[in-house]
């Protein structure tokens, strides 16, 4: 989801796999003692992550531990709906599993004589032949895909509003669908190749609109609309569909 504590309501991101970033601190909450890992980061706001993985707080680098803290309690509620949400199951990778593909499913098919992956007439066809997953293949022919894709809709939707982006690079976030840097640079998650296109385009509006507004200040949702009319629709659809995504 996720959505205003972030980027997107859903600014949950995952760092890469090994030793997480941070330090581990603990906040008196209501309800009790909440363990957190806190992060340092050249950002302007305090941000708040959940995943499966725990709870991690952002927080630029001149805000006080009383600021954090403050923020975490006023985050209580919310963090206890996201902790008692229930987690998408591991995803099967096998011949014949569906996976949603920008608002369609698509059939995974094995070719042990093949190299590469293509998709044709709905199939995603995965080559066995030489080294490798397919697994590692399909994710790689995913994030090619989407990479592409993702200039594409950021150049249609930023030209006629005269946005410049710097760059476009990919996220491995798990449920964080997007950031945009103070520089222009704009990160998404790989994982939005699974929604369909609209709910796309409603991301990308969201992270071109932090080029003019870097906070999510009724200016920042004036933006918004301007860039995607009707985005309160697609934000409450993004959130309802990202609870059913397989995770893979």
């Amino acid at each position: 989801m996720p959505q205003a504590l972030t980027q997107l309501r859903l600014p949950f991101e995952v760092p890469p796999a090994g030793v997480k970033p941070g330090r581990l601190r603990q906040a008196q909450l209501a309800g009790g003692i909440l363990s957190y890992r806190l992060v340092r980061a050249k950002r302007r706001t305090i941000a708040l992550f959940v995943d499966a993985g725990g709870i991690e707080v952002r927080a630029p680098h001149y805000a006080t531990i009383a600021d954090v803290e403050e923020f975490v309690r006023s985050k209580e509620r919310w963090i206890g709906r996201r902790l008692a949400e229930p987690r998408s199951s591991p995803f099967i990778w096998q011949n014949g599993a569906q996976l949603p593909w920008l608002g369609h499913p698509i059939t995974l098919a094995l070719r042990e004589e093949d190299h590469g992956c293509r998709l044709r007439e709905g199939r995603l066809e995965i080559g066995l032949a030489g080294s490798g997953g397919w697994r590692e293949r399909a994710l790689d022919w995913i994030r090619a895909q989407a990479l592409a894709f993702f200039h594409g809709r950021i150049q249609v939707l930023s030209q006629p509003h005269g946005l410049r982006v710097s760059s476009v690079g990919l996220s491995e976030a798990q449920t964080r669908w997007g950031s945009c840097g103070a520089a222009g640079r704009i990160l998404l998650s790989w994982r939005l190749m699974l929604l369909p296109p609209h709910i796309v385009d409603y991301v990308v509006a969201h992270e071109l609109a932090h080029l003019r507004e870097l906070n999510h200040s009724p200016r920042f949702w004036d933006v918004v609309g301007r860039l995607y009319p009707g985005y309160h629709s697609a934000r409450r659809e993004l959130s309802s569909l990202a609870r059913s995504l397989p995770n893979l």
